[in-house]
């Protein structure tokens, strides 16, 4: 998957010389998480609408030199990496920088999630089945066997949690043989937490990321 034309130019980037006072109307105006600020040209690192409340106008960005977050990815970084970026940092803005730490745009997470939910795993039709087991018992070959032996057709499968060392895997399969599947699963200790239509599945996510739920409107 190839996301590298949904990087975009259009969000501005700040001088650390310059006053908060564009840097507050920035967040005003907009719905963003972070803007990017850069020395010289040279990405520095990133503003938090977080802390808005603390700027004034007149102060110099420098002033906060030591406040800002430091995260970015780059044209190489894969999407699913960009994803986990957007998460890990509660982020709905990501700059993208290049190998002399210059800055060539930003991603926006609305984007990337929209080419994300344009891929076969959600725009196929099918089943979604979400099985737990321990994580040292899973195995990606054998759950795409049990699949495919009860001549069902994996659409795809990763996994949505992990705690305790049980782990949870979400899967998308064809419709055919859905409870002969669920069967198998259970015979080789996979528990099911449970298996549904694409439309509930899909209303399921929404309600349960409040991430998600705070930025999109998927």
């Amino acid at each position: 998957m190839h996301i590298q034309d949904q990087i975009i130019t259009t969000v501005p980037v700040f001088e650390v010389s310059e006053t908060l006072k564009e840097v507050i109307k920035f967040f005003e105006e907009t719905t963003y998480s972070h803007v990017a600020v850069t020395e010289n040209g040279v990405y520095l690192g990133l503003l938090s609408e977080n802390d808005l409340p603390c700027f004034e106008p007149e102060k110099s960005i420098e002033d906060f030199r030591y406040e800002l977050d430091n995260f970015f990815v780059t044209k190489e970084t894969a999407w699913l990496d960009v994803l986990e970026m957007f998460s890990r940092n509660e982020a709905n803005i990501l700059p993208v920088v290049d190998e002399n730490q210059l800055i060539s745009g930003y991603y926006d997470l609305e984007d990337i999630v929209s080419v994300f939910i344009d891929t076969p795993f959600f725009k196929e039709p099918g089943a979604i089945l979400v099985i737990s087991t321990g994580i040292k018992d899973y195995s990606f070959s054998e759950i795409a066997q049990i699949v495919e032996s009860n001549n069902a057709r994996l659409l795809g499968a990763f996994i949505t949690d992990s705690e305790n060392d049980v782990v949870q895997i979400t899967l998308k399969i064809g419709t055919q043989s859905m409870n002969e599947v669920a069967q198998t699963f259970r015979r080789y200790n996979y528990t099911i937490v449970f298996g549904n239509s694409d439309d509930q599945f899909m209303e399921d996510l929404k309600q349960r990321s409040d991430y998600l739920e705070k930025y999109l409107n998927v």
